[in-house]
């Protein structure tokens, strides 16, 4: 496991452990929780992703630091589209929709994504020959829960 992938694990017990009261920002870049539901087991799993906006919706990238294999998010959203993600402590009810290359916002969102985080995506993506999708959450109500 990689040092990074070791951060990130502590940093996702952080933000689950605190309820959002820790966590938001990841050395200074914004993360959010995201819930689905496993597409074997039924049980809600939750990553900690970087995210982007998008007008009104957050949009994650399903890259798994490059592997040849798709997070196991990613399969089960693609099994369920309907999602919860946290920012904080605010927790909101959404849709993923999962953008390939070619999608017309792909190249877009691919570059800011990119050029926020260093050049990481594209290096991620030059070591798989795995087409790496964005998914983006669109927003279906109010926050489920506000924080108090």
């Amino acid at each position: 496991m990689s040092i990074f992938s070791t951060i990130l694990k502590v940093h996702q017990k952080i933000y689950e452990t605190t309820d959002g009261r820790l966590g938001h920002k990841l050395l200074g870049v914004p993360t959010l929780l995201l819930r689905t539901k496993g597409r074997r087991s039924g049980e809600i799993r939750t990553t900690a992703l970087i995210y982007i906006d998008d007008d009104s919706s957050k949009v994650v990238v399903a890259s798994k630091a490059g592997d040849s294999k798709p997070p196991a998010w990613l399969l089960n959203l693609q099994t369920d589209s309907t999602v919860e993600y946290q920012l904080d402590r605010n927790r909101f009810a959404a849709r993923a929709e999962v953008l390939e290359k070619g999608h017309p916002d792909y190249d877009r969102l691919w570059r800011e994504h990119n050029d926020r985080n260093d050049g990481r995506y594209d290096q991620y993506q030059a070591l798989t020959e795995r087409p790496i999708p964005l998914v983006r959450l669109v927003l279906s109500t109010e926050p489920l829960r506000r924080a108090n």
